[in-house]
């Protein structure tokens, strides 16, 4: 079974904010795109969306945050997911708990994860994050591999005139370590205030420049198509992964994602919070899972691409 929305984008892949409470306080952040509130579904709330979602056919799901890991209830939450049959289940977390977690995670079923880390820079560490952990989530990073939480990938905002000089530094530390680099363009949502939207137009990292010296320096390119055709660049045993979604058509054209924020609403969007769908309210009003499933259809049919020059 696959669902598509009305562009004919197949929808396969479902990623779940658990908390919007973090141990961080990186000043780029954007928390998903998700307007910050305090409610945070429980771990058998989380299980029955999940489950309606593997059902309509969805076959991969992410936690994210916030910071995931920051749930005492997350090895929990893990287990639930994992036994539903997904493809694929996966975390996105700073690292700074990894190393605590990852021979645990892996028991409860997880597959991978991704790791935020923008710097090897401890100065520059604690100038994005306001905190010293940095040591912590390079071990965290180094556990995850050990543990077989694979394939584990370094997810790197590149910010111009904070951490652009540091991607070559940053792919050497990822392929000594066995993970994989992704370099993700910093992102501007609708939910920005005004001096969110300055500090974008003040470190935003043109992509274009690094993508040319990858293509150069690489001895295979491939696209992932259904993964918004960004590249993998393969250079001496390493792998470099490009993600652009600002001012990009492809993104929206091969985006096959749906959100959910903790509060259980379905964000069809990264970029946009003005087609949310609440799922939590009609689960606490006893809604079954076919209820469940016929509002998740209505929101896969609302579906629109941010950038509408995409040509679907």
């Amino acid at each position: 079974m696959m669902i598509t929305d009305k562009f004919q984008r197949p929808i396969t892949s479902l990623r779940i904010s658990i908390t919007n409470r973090c141990n961080v306080n990186c000043f780029y952040c954007h928390h998903d795109g998700i307007i910050p509130q305090k409610y945070e579904m429980t771990p058998s709330e989380i299980e029955k969306i999940s489950r309606v979602a593997r059902e309509i056919g969805i076959k991969k799901l992410r936690l994210s945050g916030g910071e995931p890991l920051i749930r005492k209830d997350i090895l929990e939450i893990v287990q639930r997911i994992s036994s539903i049959g997904f493809k694929d289940v996966s975390l996105t977390t700073n690292g700074i708990l990894l190393g605590e977690y990852s021979v645990e995670l892996m028991k409860a079923g997880l597959n991978r994860v991704n790791v935020s880390l923008d710097t090897l820079n401890p100065v520059t560490y604690r100038f994005i994050t306001k905190k010293d952990y940095m040591e912590l989530a390079k071990k965290g990073i180094e556990k995850a591999v050990k543990a077989g939480l694979h394939p584990v990938k370094v997810n790197m905002v590149v910010m111009k005139g904070i951490n652009d000089h540091e991607i070559w530094d940053m792919f050497k530390f990822c392929k000594d370590n066995n993970a994989i680099l992704q370099l993700i363009e910093l992102l501007k949502t609708d939910t920005c205030p005004d001096e969110d939207k300055e500090f974008f137009d003040k470190y935003h990292f043109d992509m274009d420049e690094i993508e040319e010296e990858l293509a150069e320096n690489s001895t295979t390119i491939k696209t992932r198509k259904f993964m918004q055709d960004r590249k993998k660049y393969f250079i001496d045993d390493g792998e470099i992964e490009i993600v652009k979604p600002m001012d990009n058509t492809a993104f929206c054209q091969n985006c096959t994602r749906l959100r959910i924020t903790p509060d259980g609403k379905i964000k069809p969007c990264l970029l946009k919070n003005n087609d949310l769908t609440d799922l939590i309210g009609p689960i606490h009003q006893g809604s079954s899972d076919e209820e469940i499933k016929t509002l998740f259809l209505k929101a896969i049919k609302k579906r629109t691409p941010y950038y509408t020059k995409c040509g679907i």
